[in-house]
């Protein structure tokens, strides 16, 4: 892409004047000279990266990411004409805040005003759509698998203890009922484990007005009761979220089931957040929703295993010796049940649930 040259009666203006028409655009633009410094930023890139134009001209824009080096390299690339344009799909991440999913152009510049046009779009929407419309569709999978193999189970599960309780009046010896009793225990574990995996689809909701932060509250003493100060909680609620409609006890299993796989990921000694926003047009399971619950639940432990990431809501799936692998499960079908769904993005150091919940 070139610009054209300034003409002499442009050489006295500020570079943003010669720039301006980049402010029409919906997309984020922002031009580097030849050291990786601003030389202009355009009204949707002060928006994107929430900055002003004015106040960061001049600084290097590399620095304002922790993965910085890919702008560095773009900048070095640029300058040696080994590019005219070039697209790729980035992640930027910036310190304290969230990271920016993005689809950038690249263009290199033929002009004294810089080297490199930056432009960017934020995909992180359409990712997190497709995302989703996965991950619905998988757990209604596994809903109906799980509950036809339940009821598949149950039946012969009866069966086999009443077969162990008579089996076990005709024996003669009592070290020979010990092994009678070991089936009949095993058989009971067996039905306690298929009764749970059935409970979401057995009882009646009870929907009622309710504040969210009731629900935050409730799991955040329980658990900090059971934790200690060696736990410690950051409360960042926004207090002008209006009441929901939803069955409270369901939700308080819902938040409760992943505060304590992130207290038992920080072995009882970390950090989590709780976190409450309004989301405005959203979209959730293909429909669009006027307002929505945004709520986040985040840690500071080791991260979720890479080899059950995508499988994290499965039933029966668990990183964690011993664990049942359903709490997960559990709290995608009651969140389902309110119209909502929840996300996961996890790395060491930080994993983050993201609970949406439509209101309208």
């Amino acid at each position: 892409m070139t610009l054209p040259p300034p003409d002499p009666a442009d050489r006295r203006r500020r570079p943003e004047s010669l720039l301006a028409g980049l402010d029409l655009l919906g997309s984020a633009a922002v031009v580097l000279d030849p050291h990786g410094a601003i030389v202009f930023i355009n009204q949707a890139g002060e928006q994107l990266f929430e900055v002003s134009n004015r106040l960061i001209r001049g600084q290097n824009f590399a620095r304002l990411f922790v993965n910085g080096g890919i702008i560095d390299s773009l900048v070095l690339d640029a300058c040696r004409a080994a590019f005219g344009h070039k697209h790729q799909e980035l992640v930027l991440e910036r310190t304290g805040r969230e990271p920016l999913e993005l689809s950038s152009t690249a263009a290199a510049l033929d002009s004294p005003l810089g080297v490199l046009l930056l432009e960017f779009r934020p995909i992180a929407q359409r990712l997190r759509q497709e995302r989703e419309s996965k991950l619905l569709d998988s757990a209604q999978a596994n809903r109906e698998l799980v509950r036809n193999l339940a009821h598949e189970i149950k039946n012969p599960l009866g069966g086999l203890r009443g077969a162990a309780q008579l089996l076990e009046t005709e024996l003669p010896s009592p070290a020979l009922r010990e092994y009678t009793q070991v089936i009949i225990k095993e058989a009971d574990r067996l039905q306690a484990l298929v009764d749970r995996l059935l409970a979401p689809h057995r009882h009646a909701r009870v929907v009622q007005p309710m504040n969210i932060h009731e629900v935050f509250e409730r799991v955040r003493s329980v658990v900090q009761a059971e934790y200690g100060p060696s736990l410690v909680f950051e409360r960042d609620y926004d207090a002008s979220l209006p009441e929901f409609r939803g069955d409270k006890e369901q939700l308080i299993q819902v938040v409760m089931n992943i505060v304590r796989n992130a207290a038992l990921a920080l072995a009882g000694a970390g950090r989590i957040i709780l976190r409450s926003r309004i989301s405005r047009q959203t979209v959730i399971g293909g429909r669009r929703h006027k307002l929505a619950l945004d709520l986040h639940v985040i840690d500071n432990g080791p991260g979720i295993p890479e080899a059950i990431r995508d499988r994290i809501f499965f039933p029966l799936v668990s990183g964690r010796e011993g664990g049942s692998g359903l709490g997960l499960s559990l709290a995608q079908s009651f969140v389902q049940q309110h119209g909502g769904v929840i996300e996961c993005e996890s790395r060491p150091g930080r994993t983050e649930f993201r609970i949406l919940l439509p209101i309208v």
